[in-house]
């Protein structure tokens, strides 16, 4: 078998991506306030794996400092986690709690110290629930909430971070929480669905004009979980529609504000005509317009298929749903246990569209993984996992992403999710995703195949892949 080496540029970043709200744990202690899913765990805990809710998650609160000596001893040169609002600002607005300031202060000196860049993602589904009281993200109020928020981490943390994120996904808590019940608050209404989507748009972009008047040294941008949409025929007129519009709803509802400044006007018309536009004031597209990200971060796991509706469907609420069908292509490879296709390609593709229709700007994949469940079966004599499914999925995915970047593509990074072994939602420890694994009953960790697969990855800063996954295409 021969192999093949993936030379990646000069001063590209390796790493992983976390959240605070997955990692940290200490939920409600020091001072913390509770976030939606603190709430909604205590009401409906049948409604969580294992009935396994995020009060310790994997404690990186308590231990951080050896958790960072671990990110630099499997390769890490960046690593992004998120300041939760609920630890900072307990109340929702007023001022900072000082024990979590003395926390992300330590932590990012930590990181630093250690020669890591840190990557500070702002919100990450963690609505704290006093501000959701006021209504959430359908609520200008807490609009400025979040951008009284943004503004004391740029205060507190901007002389050293870097690289900024006003968001990670901002289209889940819009599907979760507002269109098919999967995050609270486990609402299904259209109309507040397009309203929460338009209101974070909006916190986006007042957060980064916040950040602009600060003369900062440093950059800002969002993080989208681009998914790209395929028609299921591509001669077929209305299977290509139905895709392009699950594009409009799913991707570009964020992406072109967010580069552009505005939204598609094949959105707006949809919006209008189905009775669900949110309310707007005229001097917030001037706010959005002029403040646009300076880099994407964007989120890759799975692809859709679609294809046209092929019979009336019955809705009592208002769904993006009425206009596309999903479709489960024949062969296709899955990961069995998340449910989800394995389409390398689709992430050269994201590359070609980033750079053909949105001027080429800088951007990284700021999350890319499998989540794989039982991974005990795969564990060796010294308590290591090895887990070389992980690695080919990185190896193929990677070959595609150099493509990209060998025809132009402004990618600057590669973040894995996750370095450890996270609570993840609903799911909580259901599928591993980590680098490093972590065992839930006394905490300990400990490195992954795949963990020394990326130090020797982020020194050579190659990838060496086997002939059988390099892209096959032109």
């Amino acid at each position: 078998m021969t192999k093949k080496f993936y030379q990646f540029p000069e001063g590209f970043w390796w790493g992983s991506a976390t959240s605070g709200p997955q990692s940290e744990g200490a939920a409600l202690e020091d001072g913390k306030s509770a976030t939606i899913w603190d709430y909604w765990y205590e009401k409906e805990p049948e409604r969580f794996f294992d009935q396994v809710g995020p009060k310790d998650t994997s404690t990186f609160y308590k231990n951080y400092k050896d958790d960072i000596k671990l990110l630099k001893e499997v390769g890490h040169n960046s690593f992004r986690t998120s300041i939760q609002w609920a630890r900072l600002i307990p109340d929702g607005t007023g001022e900072p709690n000082p024990k979590a300031v003395e926390f992300y202060n330590n932590m990012i000196d930590a990181v630093l110290a250690e020669g890591i860049e840190p990557f500070i993602n702002l919100f990450h589904f963690d609505m704290p629930m006093c501000m959701q009281e006021k209504g959430g993200w359908e609520s200008r109020e807490v609009v400025d909430a979040y951008v009284h928020f943004a503004k004391t981490c740029f205060e507190l943390f901007g002389d050293r971070i870097k690289h900024w994120t006003t968001f990670n996904e901002p289209i889940v808590p819009v599907e979760g929480g507002y269109l098919y019940d999967f995050h609270y608050p486990n609402v299904r209404d259209g109309k507040r669905a397009a309203q929460v989507a338009y209101n974070t748009m909006l916190s986006s972009a007042k957060a980064i004009a916040e950040y602009r008047k600060m003369n900062l040294d440093g950059e800002i941008g969002i993080i989208l979980n681009l998914t790209p949409s395929y028609p299921r025929d591509e001669k077929d007129e209305e299977d290509v529609k139905a895709a392009r519009i699950r594009d409009l709803f799913f991707n570009r509802s964020f992406l072109d504000p967010s580069v552009k400044g505005y939204y598609p006007e094949e959105l707006i018309d949809i919006l209008k005509k189905d009775g669900v536009l949110p309310y707007y004031e005229e001097e917030d597209l001037d706010v959005i317009k002029n403040n646009t990200i300076d880099f994407l971060g964007v989120n890759y796991y799975q692809p859709v298929r679609i294809k046209k509706k092929e019979k009336e469907e019955s809705f009592d609420v208002w769904m993006p749903d009425k206009y596309f069908d999903n479709y489960q292509m024949p062969g296709a490879k899955m990961n069995p246990y998340r449910g989800w296709e394995i389409f390398p390609k689709a992430i050269y593709d994201i590359a070609k569209n980033v750079q053909d229709n949105y001027g080429n700007i800088k951007w990284f994949i700021s999350e890319n993984g499998m989540g794989v469940e039982g991974e005990e079966r795969f564990r060796k004599e010294d308590g290591s996992i090895e887990d070389d499914y992980r690695i080919e999925f990185y190896d193929e995915h990677l070959a595609n992403l150099h493509k990209a970047i060998e025809e132009g593509s402004n990618c600057f990074g590669y973040h894995a999710w996750t370095a450890m072994d996270c609570w993840s939602w609903n799911n909580a420890y259901k599928n591993r995703y980590g680098f490093i694994g972590v065992d839930l009953g006394d905490q300990s960790r400990k490195i992954k195949k795949s963990g020394h697969w990326l130090k020797q990855v982020s020194d050579t800063n190659t990838v060496v892949v086997d002939d059988k996954l390099m892209p096959d295409y032109e």
